[in-house]
């Protein structure tokens, strides 16, 4: 055990001061959150003033066309080519026709541009001329808008999870976005890590180091502490990354809601507008509901302290179990373009688990949840999708007790391949190769 924490320190203390390490850590959030306050910030900036010139024949839509922030209409009467020839010799954006008999025929209109237009713009003008010519049928059928608005209906159903300890509020929106996240950071880090493990093997491999190493340390002493100390070296940047991230979100929304510029302001001001218009949307006053917060507020009806228990727990199975297989490719192999070939039965089942949890999204206790979550190559994935949606406690149990009998397989079946393939150099090795080393006494 002495030996193993040895190992661990060393490979511990060795990433971790490297200037690779640091700068990652420190450049991940805030890139992260600075890229996303940058294209904030001039999307929202760079919005231009776009002049539309409109040609109504029809004349219903004299004063529905609005002035905004980012839109000015102006109202021209002459014939259709007078406006074609006025409208090249003009620097404005577009030139709306509508004709004469546009009830009769909506799709007449046409709207000409010197290139494609925006689908915003596009969508606005169709938005304007749908909602006037609904109106005047409705009008021509008795109906007005208003009763057509007081007769349609939003179904904004509330999940409550029913249980022995009584009623409590949960959201399948949120328990899909803390489940799809919990499962792509395990995804990704088994990829990142485990590869890293494989690759430092290969480096004390080819560099003859490990000769040194062995006379004093057991290959399996020397195999598990250089996994478990790159495992803590993951849970070391994921912590900081988590720690840096809130801190950098919490600064730049302070400093992009205090000077956002007026036109980001007056475009949300419109958007909160259109979405009332919206059927299906339900309003309070003057305030539009937002999905994104209402997810976001739901987070704390979750079992943060289990999520969080279980994510560390199947973040370190899955490790353990995938990142011994990619210690023993290590170990067998003499460079890294051979590694590809013992790679693919590796990454397949990790591939596949995420594949699998799009899936499992939509149906969290369905017979392929249940089984994908009860095999150890497959579970660390899965079960992370399941775990925010609730999973009885006999198959968390048992999901997590053939975890670990599999990462001891794994680890056990590494052990045999590291031990002998550590001092093999100079020999192609195929997989029946690696099945007679398994067996070496």
């Amino acid at each position: 055990m002495r030996n193993i924490f040895l190992v661990l320190r060393r490979e511990y203390l060795v990433r971790v001061k490297k200037k690779s390490f640091l700068i990652m850590t420190i450049l991940g959030p805030l890139l992260f959150v600075g890229g996303y306050a940058a294209v904030f910030w001039v999307a929202m900036g760079s919005v231009d003033l776009k002049n539309v010139q409109v040609l109504d024949q029809s004349g219903l839509f004299s004063n529905e066309f609005k002035d905004s922030k980012t839109l000015k209409f102006s109202y021209i009467s002459t014939s259709l080519d007078s406006a074609k020839a006025r409208f090249k010799a003009s620097n404005d954006n577009a030139l709306v026709y509508i004709p004469a008999n546009v009830i009769k025929e909506p799709k007449s209109v046409k709207i000409y541009a010197p290139k494609n237009v925006s689908m915003d713009l596009k969508s606005e003008i169709e938005g304007v001329i749908e909602k006037q010519i609904e109106e005047i049928k409705l009008s021509e059928a008795g109906i007005t808008h208003k009763i057509l608005e007081d007769s349609r209906v939003n179904v904004d159903s509330e999940t409550v999870s029913l249980s022995d300890e009584g009623e409590k509020k949960s959201s399948s929106g949120a328990a899909t976005i803390i489940g799809g996240i919990c499962a792509f950071l395990i995804y990704m880090s088994v990829f990142v890590y485990g590869t890293q493990v494989m690759r430092g093997v290969t480096e004390e491999k080819t560099s003859r180091i490990v000769e040194v190493i062995i006379s004093s340390v057991k290959p399996f002493q020397l195999m598990m502490g250089k996994i478990i100390g790159v495992a803590l070296v993951g849970l070391t940047q994921f912590v900081l990354w988590i720690v840096f991230t809130i801190s950098l979100t919490s600064a730049a929304t302070a400093i992009l809601n205090k000077q956002r510029p007026q036109d980001a302001i007056a475009i949300t001001n419109e958007m909160n507008k259109v979405q009332k218009d919206i059927p299906g949307n339900s309003v309070a006053g003057n305030e539009v509901n937002n999905p994104v917060q209402e997810v976001l507020g739901a987070v704390g009806s979750l079992n943060i302290p289990l999520i969080l228990g279980c994510f560390l727990f199947y973040y370190l199975g899955g490790y353990l179990l995938y990142s011994a297989l990619f210690g023993a490719v290590g170990a067998a192999v003499d460079n890294d373009a051979d590694t590809q070939q013992f790679m693919l039965p590796i990454t397949l089942p990790i591939i596949f688990s995420f594949i699998f949890a799009q899936f499992v999204l939509r149906d969290p206790d369905g017979s392929l949840a249940f089984w994908t979550s009860m095999i150890p190559f497959t579970s660390p994935i899965i079960m992370m999708v399941r775990i925010p949606f609730g999973v009885p406690v006999w198959e968390l149990a048992l999901s997590m007790t053939l975890l670990v009998l599999g990462f001891m397989g794994t680890i056990w079946l590494a052990a045999r391949i590291y031990r002998v393939g550590i001092l093999m150099y100079g020999k192609k090795v195929s997989y029946k190769e690696l099945a007679k080393w398994i067996f070496y006494k």
